[in-house]
């Protein structure tokens, strides 16, 4: 019996300083069910976007585009001083001495970052354009709708793989914030504008189970379509 109490104690101590290992050595590289991990991945399961004005006063700062995602893989996460209630949520964020508050919109998959030590009060913006940081890696993030007249503009614009549509977005979209409605139920309503060739394509998309939902583009010529 004693010997079985002392290897219990053994294994015990084992998996305390196990226990330790991991979270001061790996926070930042898994255990997705810390707190922090978990904030940071929401982040990153969504399209990082920083607004123009947000991206002139990094530039006076001295602060990259890179800067803003790796504090979403290495800063840590100040939940004192976010805004963890209500459905718009923000979380502050600091990696070398920079602090950044993302927001967190109800079922968006927008997180607008903001140069904040602050996170309570920020709120994703509903004017002006954002530029897109960081797409979540993921090559099935696109799927239209299969109404005949979304595949009519589909095919007038030669996007005929939900895979070109992701790289036309990831090679020019931007969110236009004045015809984006996060307020809309059940689902907010987003508008990205791209390029397809020397056409600009406007898109309404909104976020279902982790993909982007395209409901209808507009372009020149789209009336063609019904």
């Amino acid at each position: 019996m004693e010997s079985f109490v002392r290897r219990l104690k053994f294994y015990g101590i084992g998996f305390g300083l196990g226990l330790i290992f991991v979270f001061f050595f790996f926070r930042n590289r898994g255990c997705s069910w810390l707190p922090e991990n978990r904030v940071k991945n929401s982040i990153l399961d969504r399209l990082v976007v920083v607004s123009d004005k947000t991206a002139a006063e990094m530039e006076g700062r001295g602060i990259t585009e890179e800067d803003v995602i790796d504090a979403l893989n290495h800063g840590d996460v100040y939940f004192s001083e976010s805004d963890k209630d209500g459905e718009s949520k923000a979380y502050v964020i600091e990696s070398q001495g920079m602090k950044f508050a993302y927001t967190l919109p109800y079922e968006s998959f927008v997180s607008e970052v903001f140069l904040s030590s602050e996170g309570r009060g920020v709120k994703t913006s509903d004017e002006g354009w954002g530029t897109i940081l960081h797409f979540p890696n993921d090559s099935t993030l696109v799927f239209p709708d299969s109404t005949s007249m979304l595949s009519c503009k589909l095919e007038r614009l030669n996007l005929n793989r939900s895979g070109q549509i992701l790289e036309a977005l990831k090679s020019s979209a931007r969110v236009d914030f004045s015809q984006t409605n996060l307020s809309i139920r059940p689902k907010p309503e987003h508008y990205l504008v791209f390029q397809v060739d020397t056409l600009e394509v406007g898109a309404e998309v909104i976020w279902y189970k982790n993909k982007l939902n395209i409901h209808d583009l507009h372009f020149e010529g789209d009336r063609d379509c019904k």
